[in-house]
Parts: structure tokens; sequence; C-alpha cells
């Protein structure tokens, strides 16, 4: 666990990172910093899903081993930030000794700006995870990018398992690389970082999960994550399945977006995680919405 986390005025505070932007070689995607520019971003954008690994010491700190087996982390991405530019995580402190708890929680950087904002959580709280309490809405104008994707629209089951080369790969470059994720644990097998959790149950890759987009080429990015353990923790070298559908799909002024559900089971059916995601394209990287 990191020695560099405070505890002040009700509130768990992480030291300051340097998430690397982990996707700076993918061509033509918005991690590129030739097409980030090119569509008025600062530059290649470090994905969503990279800071989440900044949460775990404050959640160990604040849940113990527990988190793992039945938590949430629950973010949207609101600020892109680029290749090592720091940023720090900070949750509330729970109730002490608390079975079910969440508290509110917030990725920033050092000029105050808001990264991500949600909440986390152990158990069964009561009240909705920041995602979950979003109510959805749309410009309603019909989207170009995804029109062929719409609400309910299942997404398949396919096999799902993230090797311990995977997480070794991980590790080069996180920030906070726990012992557990090293191979052993309490659990036995190595557990995976947040990071790798949302590879376990993302479906947008799987072939056959998607209709195919309208621009191939339209830049996407990662709106939102959460992900919650049920009967955890997730662990490596493990066979599961994952299966889910698309939920909702909207446009916004600058924006097109979809959130799907996935689910993750393991080989005897029993449900170990689940996860609702957000997409979205900037309409400006489209050539269906003109220059």
């Amino acid at each position: 666990m990191s020695g560099d986390i405070e505890i002040k005025d009700g509130q768990i505070i992480g030291g300051w990172r340097r998430t690397v932007n982990s996707a700076i070689q993918v061509k033509g995607s918005i991690h590129d910093e030739a097409v980030a520019q090119k569509i008025g971003i600062r530059g290649g954008a470090v994905a969503g899903t990279n800071h989440l690994d900044v949460f775990v010491p404050l959640l160990l700190e604040a849940f113990g081993p527990r988190w793992f087996e039945k938590g949430t982390l629950s973010i949207f991405y609101t600020y892109m930030t680029t290749d090592r530019e720091e940023v720090r995580a900070v949750i509330g402190l729970p109730p002490k000794g608390a079975k079910d708890a969440q508290v509110e929680a917030r990725l920033e950087m050092r000029s105050g700006q808001i990264v991500g904002q949600g909440t986390v959580s152990v158990g069964d709280p009561k009240e909705p995870t920041y995602i979950q309490s979003i109510q959805w809405k749309t410009s309603g104008d019909e989207p170009r990018v995804f029109a062929s994707l719409k609400a309910g629209h299942d997404m398949g089951t396919h096999d799902s398992i993230i090797p311990q080369s995977k997480v070794n790969k991980r590790l080069e470059i996180t920030t906070d690389p726990i012992d557990w994720y090293k191979g052993s644990s309490p659990w036995g097998k190595s557990v995976l970082p947040p990071q790798n959790m949302h590879d376990a149950l993302q479906l947008t890759y799987h072939e056959g999960a998607m209709p195919e987009r309208m621009d191939k080429t339209a830049v996407g990015f990662f709106g939102a994550t959460e992900i919650r353990t049920i009967n955890g923790p997730i662990l490596a070298d493990t066979p599961y399945k994952v299966h889910g559908q698309i939920v909702f799909v909207g446009v916004t002024a600058k924006t097109e977006f979809f959130w799907y559900d996935s689910f993750l089971d393991d080989l005897e059916g029993k449900r170990i995680a689940e996860m609702r995601k957000m997409i979205r394209i900037m309409k400006s990287s489209s050539a269906l919405y003109g220059k």
C-alpha cells in the first residue's frame, strides 16, 4: 500500500501520480498525439480507465480487502489528461466499522481541475452509485456514427480470461503496484488491478458483439466506467464468461454516445462482477458531420 495517503477533513487523499498514456502508439485513436490535436484536444489522451488504479490504495485504506470481493468504483470522466500529467484520487472517509458504505470520489489535477467524479462503495449501501443515478438524456437528434446501435442489442456471450502476463505488463506502468497483483493474494491467484478488471468485463472488442459503425474512422473515447464486484475478486489466469447488452444510445451537442452493461460469470454461472460503461465519439472527428 502507498505510504503517502493523508486523512484530512473527512477525506482520504492520495499522493500525486503521473498516469501513463499506455495507448499512445495506437494510430488514429484519441491517444495519438496528432489525432487528438487535430480534433481540438491538447494532446494524446490518457484513457479514463488508466486512472482507476490510482484509487486502490485509498479503497484498501477505507474498506480493506473486502472491496475486491464486494465493492464498486463508479467514475464519470470529465476532463482528458495527457501522458504523465499529475493526478490524485480523493474519496470520502466512511463511518468506522461500517459493513455497507458509499462515499464520494474524485480525480483531480494540481490546478484543481476535476478529471473524474463519482462514488466508491463496499457491501450493499442503500443509495445508488454515481453512475447508476445518472438520468439518461439525448438531444433528440438521430445518431449517425452509431445509427445501427439500439438499446436492447444483445452483445453475445464470450470467453474472458486475463493472463498473469497481461497483469505483469500492466504493472510496468501502473502507479500503485500492490503485491496482490504479482502472483499471489489472500484468494490464491493474483487479483486484477481495476484497469484489468475493466479488460475482463469489456465487450466492445469481442468479434460479433457490436453492429458495424457507420464511420469506422470516427474518434472514440471512454465516457464513464462503473465496476462492481459481487462474488469477487476477479482473478488472473481464471476463465470466465462475459455477456451483456446495450442499454442506451444518445446524442449531445459535440458527441454521440452509448451505454452498455456487461456481466462476468464463472464457468458454473455464478455472477462475479458487473460493469456499466459509456462510450463516446467526437462528432468533429467524423466525416458524417462534415467539416
